[in-house]
Protein backbone atom coordinates (compact mmCIF):
# COMPACT_ATOMS: atom_id res chain seq x y z
CA UNK A 1 0.00 0.00 0.00
CA UNK A 2 1.30 3.01 -0.98
CA UNK A 3 1.30 6.08 1.58
CA UNK A 4 -1.91 8.17 1.41
CA UNK A 5 -4.09 5.43 -0.24
CA UNK A 6 -7.36 4.53 1.16
CA UNK A 7 -6.68 1.79 3.51
CA UNK A 8 -10.36 0.00 3.14
CA UNK A 9 -10.85 0.52 6.88
CA UNK A 10 -14.49 1.78 7.55
CA UNK A 11 -14.97 5.81 7.77
CA UNK A 12 -12.98 6.80 4.79
CA UNK A 13 -16.06 7.92 2.84
CA UNK A 14 -15.98 10.49 5.43
CA UNK A 15 -12.52 12.16 4.21
CA UNK A 16 -13.40 16.23 4.11
CA UNK A 17 -12.99 17.86 0.54
CA UNK A 18 -13.24 14.61 -1.16
CA UNK A 19 -17.26 14.30 -2.08
CA UNK A 20 -19.48 12.04 -0.99
CA UNK A 21 -16.98 9.09 -2.16
CA UNK A 22 -14.35 10.56 0.19
CA UNK A 23 -10.78 9.66 -1.34
CA UNK A 24 -12.41 5.77 -2.39
CA UNK A 25 -12.92 4.99 -6.19
CA UNK A 26 -15.88 2.93 -4.83
CA UNK A 27 -17.50 2.61 -0.98
CA UNK A 28 -19.50 -0.28 -0.19
CA UNK A 29 -23.05 -0.06 1.47
CA UNK A 30 -23.17 -3.65 3.55
CA UNK A 31 -27.37 -3.78 3.77
CA UNK A 32 -29.39 -6.62 5.27
CA UNK A 33 -33.29 -6.43 5.01
CA UNK A 34 -34.44 -8.72 8.01
CA UNK A 35 -37.85 -9.41 6.88
CA UNK A 36 -38.37 -12.50 8.76
CA UNK A 37 -42.39 -13.67 8.28
CA UNK A 38 -43.44 -10.30 6.74
CA UNK A 39 -42.57 -10.95 2.50
CA UNK A 40 -44.70 -14.10 2.63
CA UNK A 41 -47.54 -12.70 5.36
CA UNK A 42 -47.67 -9.51 2.43
CA UNK A 43 -48.75 -12.46 -0.16
CA UNK A 44 -51.61 -13.63 2.40
CA UNK A 45 -52.27 -14.16 5.91
CA UNK A 46 -53.19 -17.52 5.45
CA UNK A 47 -49.44 -18.70 5.08
CA UNK A 48 -49.36 -17.89 9.24
CA UNK A 49 -50.67 -21.09 9.32
CA UNK A 50 -47.94 -22.76 7.13
CA UNK A 51 -45.65 -24.06 9.88
CA UNK A 52 -42.85 -24.89 7.34
CA UNK A 53 -42.90 -21.76 5.52
CA UNK A 54 -43.14 -19.82 8.66
CA UNK A 55 -39.75 -21.84 9.93
CA UNK A 56 -38.38 -20.99 6.55
CA UNK A 57 -38.90 -16.90 7.46
CA UNK A 58 -37.74 -17.16 11.20
CA UNK A 59 -34.36 -18.77 10.20
CA UNK A 60 -33.60 -15.58 9.22
CA UNK A 61 -33.82 -13.34 12.41
CA UNK A 62 -33.35 -16.53 15.32
CA UNK A 63 -29.93 -18.09 13.27
CA UNK A 64 -29.15 -16.12 10.35
CA UNK A 65 -28.89 -12.91 11.74
CA UNK A 66 -27.00 -13.68 14.77
CA UNK A 67 -24.64 -15.47 12.39
CA UNK A 68 -24.24 -12.36 10.08
CA UNK A 69 -23.49 -10.12 13.18
CA UNK A 70 -20.49 -12.72 14.04
CA UNK A 71 -18.85 -12.24 10.54
CA UNK A 72 -19.15 -8.26 10.57
CA UNK A 73 -17.68 -8.28 14.14
CA UNK A 74 -14.95 -11.12 12.84
CA UNK A 75 -13.93 -8.28 10.17
CA UNK A 76 -15.18 -5.33 11.62
CA UNK A 77 -16.87 -4.26 8.71
CA UNK A 78 -20.31 -1.45 9.56
CA UNK A 79 -23.50 -2.45 8.00
CA UNK A 80 -27.10 -1.04 7.77
CA UNK A 81 -30.19 -3.08 8.75
CA UNK A 82 -33.67 -2.42 7.01
CA UNK A 83 -36.18 -3.97 9.54
CA UNK A 84 -39.65 -4.13 8.95
CA UNK A 85 -41.59 -2.18 11.98
CA UNK A 86 -43.85 -5.57 12.08
CA UNK A 87 -40.80 -7.47 13.03
CA UNK A 88 -39.23 -5.03 15.36
CA UNK A 89 -42.40 -4.95 17.12
CA UNK A 90 -43.25 -9.22 17.18
CA UNK A 91 -38.87 -9.29 18.24
CA UNK A 92 -38.52 -6.28 20.90
CA UNK A 93 -34.41 -7.43 21.15
CA UNK A 94 -33.78 -7.33 17.26
CA UNK A 95 -33.38 -3.94 16.41
CA UNK A 96 -31.79 -3.39 19.54
CA UNK A 97 -29.32 -6.08 19.45
CA UNK A 98 -28.40 -4.23 16.01
CA UNK A 99 -27.39 -1.24 17.19
CA UNK A 100 -25.83 -2.31 19.98
CA UNK A 101 -23.24 -4.05 17.70
CA UNK A 102 -22.69 -0.43 16.44
CA UNK A 103 -24.81 -0.88 12.99
CA UNK A 104 -27.90 1.13 11.81
CA UNK A 105 -31.19 0.32 11.83
CA UNK A 106 -33.46 2.06 8.83
CA UNK A 107 -36.90 1.80 8.46
CA UNK A 108 -38.13 -0.94 5.91
CA UNK A 109 -42.19 -0.26 5.84
CA UNK A 110 -44.16 -1.73 8.58
CA UNK A 111 -46.03 -4.99 7.15
CA UNK A 112 -43.49 -5.04 4.43
CA UNK A 113 -46.79 -4.53 1.80
CA UNK A 114 -44.99 -2.55 -1.32
CA UNK A 115 -46.31 0.82 -1.89
CA UNK A 116 -46.93 0.26 -5.03
CA UNK A 117 -49.90 -2.00 -4.07
CA UNK A 118 -51.30 0.16 -1.60
CA UNK A 119 -53.38 3.56 -1.57
CA UNK A 120 -51.88 6.74 -0.87
CA UNK A 121 -53.31 6.89 2.92
CA UNK A 122 -52.27 3.20 3.31
CA UNK A 123 -49.20 4.22 2.32
CA UNK A 124 -48.80 6.92 4.68
CA UNK A 125 -50.51 4.53 7.43
CA UNK A 126 -48.11 2.07 7.02
CA UNK A 127 -45.02 4.15 6.66
CA UNK A 128 -45.92 6.14 9.64
CA UNK A 129 -46.85 2.79 11.86
CA UNK A 130 -43.14 1.16 11.62
CA UNK A 131 -41.52 4.63 12.71
CA UNK A 132 -43.61 4.62 15.93
CA UNK A 133 -42.50 1.56 16.92
CA UNK A 134 -38.97 2.21 16.31
CA UNK A 135 -39.86 5.61 18.39
CA UNK A 136 -40.95 3.39 21.25
CA UNK A 137 -37.72 1.50 21.31
CA UNK A 138 -35.36 4.54 21.13
CA UNK A 139 -33.97 3.79 17.53
CA UNK A 140 -32.91 6.52 15.63
CA UNK A 141 -34.01 6.07 12.18
CA UNK A 142 -32.25 8.15 9.23
CA UNK A 143 -32.94 6.15 6.35
CA UNK A 144 -35.88 3.91 4.49
CA UNK A 145 -36.35 1.02 1.55
CA UNK A 146 -39.28 0.27 0.08
CA UNK A 147 -40.47 -3.54 0.19
CA UNK A 148 -39.26 -4.94 -2.82
CA UNK A 149 -37.91 -1.61 -3.97
CA UNK A 150 -41.72 -1.17 -5.32
CA UNK A 151 -42.13 2.51 -4.16
CA UNK A 152 -44.35 4.90 -5.19
CA UNK A 153 -44.51 8.32 -6.16
CA UNK A 154 -45.29 9.74 -3.02
CA UNK A 155 -42.95 7.28 -1.00
CA UNK A 156 -39.45 10.18 -1.52
CA UNK A 157 -42.40 12.83 -0.33
CA UNK A 158 -42.89 10.90 2.76
CA UNK A 159 -39.07 9.99 3.89
CA UNK A 160 -38.46 13.52 3.44
CA UNK A 161 -41.63 15.14 5.48
CA UNK A 162 -40.75 12.59 8.41
CA UNK A 163 -37.29 14.13 8.32
CA UNK A 164 -35.20 11.18 7.78
CA UNK A 165 -32.07 11.99 5.17
CA UNK A 166 -32.01 9.01 2.52
CA UNK A 167 -34.20 6.21 0.51
CA UNK A 168 -33.00 3.77 -1.02
CA UNK A 169 -35.28 1.80 -2.98
CA UNK A 170 -34.77 3.47 -6.78
CA UNK A 171 -32.74 2.71 -9.58
CA UNK A 172 -31.52 5.71 -11.77
CA UNK A 173 -28.21 5.93 -11.48
CA UNK A 174 -24.86 3.85 -9.43
CA UNK A 175 -23.76 6.66 -7.77
CA UNK A 176 -26.42 8.67 -4.38
CA UNK A 177 -28.25 11.45 -6.33
CA UNK A 178 -30.68 13.98 -4.53
CA UNK A 179 -34.61 13.43 -5.05
CA UNK A 180 -36.33 16.72 -5.02
CA UNK A 181 -39.92 16.51 -3.32
CA UNK A 182 -42.65 18.80 -2.23
CA UNK A 183 -41.33 18.22 1.38
CA UNK A 184 -37.53 19.11 0.48
CA UNK A 185 -34.56 16.75 -0.97
CA UNK A 186 -33.67 13.56 -0.01
CA UNK A 187 -30.72 11.34 -1.16
CA UNK A 188 -31.25 8.46 -2.93
CA UNK A 189 -28.72 5.36 -2.40
CA UNK A 190 -29.66 4.10 -5.23
CA UNK A 191 -30.59 -0.29 -5.83
CA UNK A 192 -30.10 -2.76 -8.54
CA UNK A 193 -31.37 -6.55 -9.05
CA UNK A 194 -27.68 -7.40 -9.62
CA UNK A 195 -27.06 -6.68 -6.17
CA UNK A 196 -29.20 -8.54 -4.16
CA UNK A 197 -29.16 -11.96 -2.82
CA UNK A 198 -33.06 -12.76 -3.29
CA UNK A 199 -32.69 -13.51 -7.15
CA UNK A 200 -30.37 -15.64 -6.65
CA UNK A 201 -31.12 -17.29 -3.36
CA UNK A 202 -34.86 -17.27 -2.78
CA UNK A 203 -37.03 -20.39 -3.22
CA UNK A 204 -40.62 -21.12 -1.93
CA UNK A 205 -42.78 -22.89 -3.46
CA UNK A 206 -45.81 -21.04 -2.23
CA UNK A 207 -46.25 -18.62 -2.37
CA UNK A 208 -43.82 -18.40 -5.13
CA UNK A 209 -40.96 -16.17 -4.58
CA UNK A 210 -38.31 -17.51 -6.49
CA UNK A 211 -37.74 -21.10 -8.43
CA UNK A 212 -33.67 -20.96 -9.12
CA UNK A 213 -30.93 -21.44 -6.41
CA UNK A 214 -27.42 -20.43 -7.40
CA UNK A 215 -24.06 -21.53 -6.19
CA UNK A 216 -22.41 -19.23 -3.65
CA UNK A 217 -19.66 -19.48 -5.81
CA UNK A 218 -21.14 -17.98 -9.00
CA UNK A 219 -22.74 -15.19 -6.71
CA UNK A 220 -19.61 -14.14 -5.27
CA UNK A 221 -18.49 -14.31 -9.07
CA UNK A 222 -21.14 -11.78 -9.90
CA UNK A 223 -20.96 -9.12 -7.12
CA UNK A 224 -16.71 -9.46 -7.23
CA UNK A 225 -17.46 -8.23 -10.97
CA UNK A 226 -19.73 -5.27 -9.80
CA UNK A 227 -17.73 -4.21 -7.69
CA UNK A 228 -14.56 -4.06 -9.73
CA UNK A 229 -17.16 -2.19 -12.47
CA UNK A 230 -18.02 0.31 -9.40
CA UNK A 231 -14.54 0.74 -8.56
CA UNK A 232 -13.75 1.63 -12.39
CA UNK A 233 -16.51 4.17 -12.63
CA UNK A 234 -16.39 5.48 -8.85
CA UNK A 235 -20.17 3.86 -7.84
CA UNK A 236 -21.41 2.73 -4.72
CA UNK A 237 -21.54 -0.62 -4.16
CA UNK A 238 -25.25 -1.38 -2.27
CA UNK A 239 -25.52 -4.62 -1.41
CA UNK A 240 -28.74 -6.04 -0.29
CA UNK A 241 -28.92 -9.51 1.31
CA UNK A 242 -31.38 -10.95 3.46
CA UNK A 243 -30.56 -13.06 6.93
CA UNK A 244 -32.87 -15.94 5.54
CA UNK A 245 -30.93 -16.65 2.67
CA UNK A 246 -27.23 -15.57 3.01
CA UNK A 247 -26.97 -16.25 6.64
CA UNK A 248 -27.38 -20.16 5.70
CA UNK A 249 -23.69 -21.70 6.14
CA UNK A 250 -22.01 -22.00 2.67
CA UNK A 251 -23.43 -18.57 1.69
CA UNK A 252 -22.09 -16.93 4.50
CA UNK A 253 -19.00 -18.65 3.78
CA UNK A 254 -18.85 -17.32 0.50
CA UNK A 255 -20.35 -13.92 1.87
CA UNK A 256 -17.00 -13.83 4.20
CA UNK A 257 -14.93 -14.54 1.01
CA UNK A 258 -16.32 -11.83 -0.36
CA UNK A 259 -16.23 -9.05 1.80
CA UNK A 260 -12.41 -10.08 2.57
CA UNK A 261 -11.62 -9.38 -1.43
CA UNK A 262 -13.36 -6.16 -1.12
CA UNK A 263 -11.38 -5.36 2.18
CA UNK A 264 -8.39 -6.35 0.55
CA UNK A 265 -8.74 -3.47 -2.56
CA UNK A 266 -6.94 -0.31 -1.28
CA UNK A 267 -9.13 1.70 -2.73
CA UNK A 268 -12.38 0.58 -1.41
CA UNK A 269 -14.39 1.78 2.02
CA UNK A 270 -17.37 1.00 3.55
CA UNK A 271 -19.93 2.48 5.56
CA UNK A 272 -23.45 2.94 6.95
CA UNK A 273 -26.02 3.79 4.65
CA UNK A 274 -26.67 7.03 7.26
CA UNK A 275 -22.91 7.56 6.80
CA UNK A 276 -23.23 8.03 2.85
CA UNK A 277 -25.87 9.33 2.77
CA UNK A 278 -24.65 12.55 4.97
CA UNK A 279 -21.98 13.21 3.19
CA UNK A 280 -23.71 13.16 0.02
CA UNK A 281 -26.34 15.61 1.05
CA UNK A 282 -23.10 17.82 1.91
CA UNK A 283 -21.39 17.07 -1.79
CA UNK A 284 -22.50 20.56 -3.83
CA UNK A 285 -21.82 18.38 -6.75
CA UNK A 286 -24.37 15.80 -6.31
CA UNK A 287 -27.08 15.28 -9.24
CA UNK A 288 -30.33 17.00 -8.01
CA UNK A 289 -33.25 15.03 -9.89
CA UNK A 290 -36.98 15.79 -10.07
CA UNK A 291 -38.37 12.31 -11.57
CA UNK A 292 -42.31 12.27 -12.58
CA UNK A 293 -44.54 9.45 -14.00
CA UNK A 294 -43.93 9.06 -17.32
CA UNK A 295 -46.76 10.21 -20.05
CA UNK A 296 -48.79 6.91 -20.40
CA UNK A 297 -51.43 7.65 -23.37
CA UNK A 298 -54.68 4.99 -22.99
CA UNK A 299 -54.71 4.69 -26.78
CA UNK A 300 -50.86 3.81 -26.79
CA UNK A 301 -50.78 1.96 -23.17
CA UNK A 302 -54.74 1.04 -22.55
CA UNK A 303 -53.55 -1.38 -19.58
Amino acid sequence: MNPGEPDGRPGDADEPGHGWQGRAAAVVTLTFDVDAETPVLAHGRDFAEHASTMSHQAYGPDVGLPRILDLLADLSVPATFFVPGWVAEHRPWLAPSIAEHGHEVAHHSYSHRPPTSMTAEEERADFERALAVFDRQDIEIHGHRAALWEASWQTTGLVAEHGLTYDSSLMGDDRPYKVATPAGEVVELPVHWSLDDWEQYAYLPAPHIGSVIESPAKVIELWRAELDGMRHYGGLFNLCLHPFLSGRPGRALALRRFLEYALSRADVTFARCADVARTAAADPALTIRHPQPPAAEPDVYPH
